[in-house]
């Protein structure tokens, strides 16, 4: 029989449910393959099996007595170390959270566990989830495991190499500018950024400030059915969480439906950005799919309303507000991390905060007039068309830093770009709320794997969705999992 960590979440609760494979089976399988592969790229920074075995007993009683069992009953999962799991420590990348234990687990992974999926640990993120690639002095970096010297990208990175080097077949992650897309670009598995306010949030002690980047939770897997089914069971409003609304529809029932009488425009650069002649040649070689689904698909001029090097630094502005403000709330709690803790911190994490604490009211209301045009400029292209094709990352990989310090390179094609988060394509859909995706087309000549970036009109998801498993039918990347070697501890 296919080994669990092998399996779907959506084949393995299948098998769990027929009997076939028992819940505190599936979780053995799971902890002991993060044993054996974890050290090759470190994906996992806690791992919590007591926990998970308990929860896998609970499971499989509930197996033998026929009780009703959730979608996800007894599959082992993933969950990124931004986000609280009761009980479990969540040191956020950080020195200075290095032992902290929250005592509530947050919501989208609560839908997780209420549809009897079992968290087996936390995954790896850079500190704070401030940048793009997935390195931190706490924990040093991840690495995708196609290329081990090369970094699994940011800041969903341990749980988008934990997915790909079959220690779980679902993990849970957050994006504010391309933390789900990015590395699961790099690490060559399937995730959705779905709509803003899909997956509700409650936030405390501010329910608010998700919208500047708009912050979205999903999960990653190595098949578009897992990711869409994961999404699914995050769904649904809150009263807490002002964005929240109904989810119109079901993902899963977006699987199978062909591409016909769909307009799919393509953009290389997404107006502007430089990106790597292989990159591009890898993600226009799979247009031809979207064709033979029925799509039909136009290369367009599309022009950015402002210079991708000024469109990053306005999305930085945005995240440094969020970075001064959760510095003000921790100073209110008694960790002055600009003080006391300031040198146990990223320094680059404190510059940002600076530049937050910096800007006006006004200034920082002001920049929603450029958020607009870039709105705008978007919108136009979904009046035409129904979805938007572009390179998830510009760059083939990233480097692993021996300093702990990764972050991505400061050209690219010649042009300027900002190290931290300028050499991916994804943080203009943070901007404008649209749901967007990254699906696996092939690898590089360095084995890192490429992704295409498929995006639609706000609430489409389900259309993003459609489009991803129709590429997913015609070209398959679930055979590249299976020459993976991660016996051994280094790359």
């Amino acid at each position: 029989m296919t080994e669990s960590t092998e399996l779907s979440a959506t084949r393995l609760a299948e098998a769990i449910r027929r009997r076939e494979i028992s819940p505190v089976e599936a979780v053995q399988a799971a902890l002991e393959r993060i044993e054996k592969t974890n050290p090759a790229v470190n994906a996992f920074v806690t791992v919590c099996g007591e926990r998970a075995l308990e929860q896998a007993a609970a499971a499989e009683r509930a197996v033998t007595s026929g009780a009703e069992l959730g979608p996800l009953h007894g599959v082992p999962i993933g969950v990124k170390d931004l986000d609280p799991v009761a009980g479990v420590r969540m040191a956020r990348g950080s020195l200075v959270f290095a032992e902290d234990v929250p005592q509530e687990t947050i919501l989208c992974v609560e839908r997780l566990e209420q549809a009897g999926a079992i968290v087996v640990g936390k995954t790896n993120t850079p500190e704070f989830g401030f940048k793009a690639t997935t390195d931190s002095a706490l924990f040093g970096p991840a690495s995708t495991p196609f290329n081990r010297a090369m970094n699994a990208g940011g800041s969903s990175g341990g749980s988008a190499a934990a997915v790909a080097s079959g220690m779980v077949p679902l993990a849970q992650g957050s994006d504010a500018g391309g933390s789900l897309r990015v590395p699961a670009a790099f690490c060559g598995v399937f995730t959705l950024m779905p709509t803003f306010g899909r997956v509700a949030v409650p936030a405390k002690p501010n329910a608010f400030r998700r919208y500047n980047p708009m912050v979205c939770y999903a999960t990653l897997a190595r098949t578009v059915g897992d990711a869409a089914l994961g999404v699914d069971l995050m769904s649904g409003e809150h009263p807490y969480d002002p964005y929240s609304y109904p989810a119109p529809d079901r993902l899963v029932d977006a699987l199978h439906g062909d591409l016909t009488g769909l307009t799919v425009a393509y953009s290389p650069d997404l107006g502007g950005y430089p990106v790597e002649p292989e990159v591009e040649a890898l993600v226009r070689a799979a247009l031809p799919a979207l064709r033979d689904a029925g799509a039909t698909v136009e290369e367009i001029d599309f022009t950015l309303p402002l210079p991708h090097a000024d469109l990053t630094a306005m999305w930085r502005r945005y995240l440094s507000v969020a970075h001064a403000e959760s510095a003000a709330i921790s100073r209110d709690n008694g960790l002055d991390l600009l003080g006391t803790y300031a040198g146990s911190i990223d320094q680059a994490y404190l510059d940002s905060v600076r530049v937050g604490e910096s800007l006006s009211a006004v200034d920082f209301r002001l920049e929603d007039l450029d958020r607009t045009r870039v709105l705008y400029a978007f919108e136009s292209v979904f009046d035409r068309y129904d979805l938007i094709v572009s390179p998830v990352n510009a760059v083939a990989g990233i480097p692993n830093s021996a300093g702990r310090d990764t972050v991505g390179p400061d050209t690219v094609q010649g042009q300027s770009v900002d190290p931290f988060v300028g050499w991916s394509l994804t943080s203009p859909f943070n901007l404008i709320a649209s749901p967007a995706a990254s699906v696996p087309v092939g690898r590089a000549g360095n084995g890192v794997p490429v992704g295409l970036q498929l995006a639609a009109r706000r609430r489409n998801d389900a259309l993003v969705i459609r489009a991803a498993a129709a590429l997913e039918a015609r070209l398959p990347w679930a055979g590249s999992y299976q020459d993976l070697d991660l016996d051994a501890t280094t790359a």
